[in-house]
């Protein structure tokens, strides 16, 4: 039996031994000179291994570092590193670089360092940025005219400045062209402690006023936000911007309210559905009607110690949006001549307007109607706000002031064929009920139409022809007349964003 046991004993020592004997041979370089090894594997966020990936060891105490690339199944290892204290990195392009620093490297040692990179993705700021956009256009127009209107309005179709009596304005037949349809503009986004602050001031050639029928420049928008509030000259509450029709006419339908108007605003709605409040400056005119030439009504001056008071609110939704837009304006005009007649006076003017874009597939159908008294200032082609009415057995006030009733449609609707085709087609009108002394040939009515097949060749670039018609009715004299028009325009668009830092 106790030989058996021996025999048993060296029957498993000799591979005990031999196995001793094998390690000791195959033992690490590092473990016999006393350097040690770093190693271990490089992931990406998800858990992938990353190939090619720089991993680099530096001795803290010396600044040597050393560097290798991971294998193809991530690993690395760095080797023959003496006894010290390791800063450790990893770093590949698209990724966030990783450190590990303190990593205790002890003689014959070997530590394992993994590292999990994430996507270099820059964070994303929600503060605003400052830009700058210009933009603008070059635009010509030319046609011919077979009729006749004032020639200060020769490029544009407005029923008020068409003929009041027989060739007031010369012969029919007239070609035009001109350039002064060209604009110029620039926005600017500034952020602030309160917010984004919005600019844009915004000029065009068509000279109107004491330069009427020359080509200048023409401040159209000077205007800034900050929040909810508003100041400067831009669109008036009380008009619908969206209601122009897609038309190269450059003055648009007489029925549609249209004013750009120096203004301060208050803008608690904002969006697809807004609500605007504004006082705005004030103005208006008056006829003086057959007695217009009379030094009496020379003599009486419009004053308006109150701002003109207007708002909106449109309620958007997929098929369009619905807008109602109200204003009122308390107009005073006051006799200054020292006689025996006192034709002073005062109103209160007022206006509804109700408009909307209604989508039909892919074309849009623009809509509105407004009526008021004492509004022809906001029209887009109306005379005067203010009339005379006859005020017979007054001895003092043969004639009163009356505010100007007033109606004003606006139909029209865009076709949008393809990405390089559009048209336009509508109408438009706009109706005054005169008071009782207002001449004979004063304007009472005008109408408008329009239709038009414009192209898109390339981003930028438009052009086309258009037919126009506008007609002027006469208050009680019978005389109508009216205008057709062949409207051949081309424009080029440009536009440019600068953004800050």
């Amino acid at each position: 039996m106790r030989v058996e046991h021996e025999r048993n004993r060296m029957s498993w020592g000799r591979p005990l031994l031999a196995l001793a004997l094998a390690l000791a041979l195959t033992a690490p370089a590092w473990a016999q000179d006393g350097t040690g090894v770093i190693h271990g594997r490089v992931l990406g966020a998800g858990g992938g291994l990353l190939a090619n990936a720089s991993v680099t060891a530096k001795d803290m105490a010396t600044g040597v570092a050393v560097t290798k690339l991971t294998a193809i199944d991530g690993t690395y290892s760095l080797e023959g590193l003496p006894p010290a204290m390791y800063e450790v990195t990893a770093a590949l392009c698209a990724y966030s670089a990783a450190v590990t620093k303190d990593v205790e490297l002890r003689s014959g040692a070997g530590m394992t360092v993994d590292f999990e990179l994430a996507c270099a993705v820059p964070p994303v700021s929600d503060e605003p940025k400052p830009s700058m956009t210009i933009y603008g256009a070059a635009m010509l127009d030319m046609g011919y005219q077979s009729g006749q209107s004032d020639p200060d309005w020769f490029d544009v179709l407005r029923t008020t400045k068409l003929p009041s009596y027989e060739n007031q304005y010369g012969n029919d037949g007239h070609f035009y062209s001109g350039v002064r349809q060209s604009r110029f503009g620039v926005k600017a986004k500034m952020p602030t402690a309160l917010g984004e602050v919005k600019t844009t001031f915004e000029f065009e050639l068509f000279g109107t006023g004491a330069d009427a029928g020359q080509t200048t420049f023409r401040l159209r928008h000077a205007y800034g936000e900050l929040g909810q509030f508003g100041a400067g000259q831009t669109w008036s509450p009380f008009m619908d911007v969206d209601v122009f029709p897609n038309s190269l006419e450059y003055w648009g339908p007489p029925g549609m309210v249209f004013f750009r108007n120096i203004q301060l605003r208050w803008m608690p709605i904002q969006g697809d559905s807004f609500l605007t409040f504004a006082l705005e400056r004030p103005g208006a005119s008056g006829d003086g009607g057959t007695y217009g030439d009379r030094i009496e009504l020379q003599n009486i001056k419009g004053r308006f110690p109150y701002p003109d008071l207007s708002a909106e609110y449109r309620m958007g939704a997929d098929w369009g949006y619905l807008e109602f837009a109200g204003i009122l304006r308390y107009i005073k005009w006051e006799d200054v001549l020292q006689d025996q007649y006192d034709l002073s006076g005062s109103d209160m003017g007022w206006g509804l307007n109700v408009s909307s874009n209604v989508k039909v597939g892919k074309n849009v159908l623009r809509l509105q109607v407004v009526y008021g008294e004492g509004i022809e200032n906001y029209m887009n082609d109306a005379p005067a706000d203010l009339g005379p009415r006859l005020n017979p057995g007054s001895a003092t006030r043969p004639l009163v002031g009356e505010l100007l009733p007033v109606l004003g449609l606006v139909a029209f609707f865009d076709i949008n064929w393809s990405d390089k085709m559009t048209s336009t087609i509508g109408y438009s009108s706009i109706d005054i009920d005169n008071s009782t002394g207002q001449a004979a040939d004063a304007f009472s009515k005008g109408e408008y139409a329009l239709a038009n097949v414009l192209f898109y060749p390339v981003k930028n670039v438009m052009f086309g022809p258009e037919v126009q018609w506008g007609k002027r009715h006469n208050y009680n004299d019978g005389f109508a007349s009216d205008d057709l028009r062949f409207q051949f325009s081309v424009k080029y668009n440009f536009s440019h964003t600068m953004e800050g830092k």
